[in-house]
């Protein structure tokens, strides 16, 4: 059964694309993936270099699922590329690494989930509903062992002064504040931005959590409020 609150009949489908190196991996992300919205439309890539063309070839991709362990991946370097590249496309790391450490790394690289690849299907459809609603999706078990384990492992530090924090929104961020800050509904923004809903509250979701506001009304005012400075940036980018 497919979870309603994600079902959108009238928008153009959420793509995710997803890459690891195990048909099974897939197969099982995919099986879960499906569960969720039978809208979701999918695509696959057992390399790094098939993942980098699928993007390529499919510009309407919302989503990335990827593991950092894969050929023609070199982990973090990989991942760095893919954000510097494709700044638009969230991403969420399935990999089979439970170290603390490298969970904290992936989060600070810019990654909106991390998937331990021990997860149980529903735990990866939690973390999955999570994403695709516009949350965000980490291990809380595997972080709450690095706290006590090494106490001195450091958060992902988060800007204290609002320019760095509208510093660290993708373009495609930008976009979808400006036409909130409009009055403009998500599901029209969905609609003028061509992509569909689900993707709207991803990448919502994440403007929100890179400038520390916890509801939506908030986030139309913020953008309201700094109508300006987002026209200024999105200029700035194109």
């Amino acid at each position: 059964m497919t979870d309603p609150q994600l079902e959108d009949d009238t928008a153009p489908e959420m793509t995710i694309l997803i890459a690891d190196d195990h048909w099974v991996v897939r197969e099982t992300l995919k099986q879960v993936t499906r569960s969720l919205s039978e809208r979701f439309k999918l695509e696959e890539a057992s390399s790094f270099e098939e993942a980098l063309e699928a993007i390529d070839r499919n510009p309407t991709i919302g989503l990335l699922l990827v593991d950092l362990v894969m050929p023609g991946f070199a982990e973090f370097e990989g991942l760095q590329l893919l954000r510097r590249r494709y700044p638009s496309i969230p991403v969420v790391v399935v990999s089979i690494h439970e170290d603390p450490a490298y969970v904290m790394e992936a989060i600070r690289h810019g990654v909106i989930g991390y998937i331990p690849k021990s997860a149980n299907a529903e735990e990866i459809k939690r973390a999955l509903a999570r994403v695709v609603s516009g949350e965000v999706a980490f291990p809380r078990d595997i972080i709450a062992r690095g706290m006590s384990e090494h106490p001195g492992l450091p958060l992902p530090a988060r800007p204290a002064d609002e320019e760095s924090r509208l510093s660290l929104l993708t373009p495609r961020e930008v976009e979808i504040m400006i036409r909130l800050g409009r009055g403009t509904p998500p599901s029209d923004i969905a609609d003028e931005l061509n992509i569909s809903r689900q993707t709207v509250r991803v990448h919502l979701g994440n403007a929100m959590r890179k400038l520390d506001i916890s509801t939506r009304e908030g986030a139309v005012h913020f953008a309201t409020e700094h109508a300006k400075r987002l026209k200024s940036i999105a200029q700035s980018i194109r």
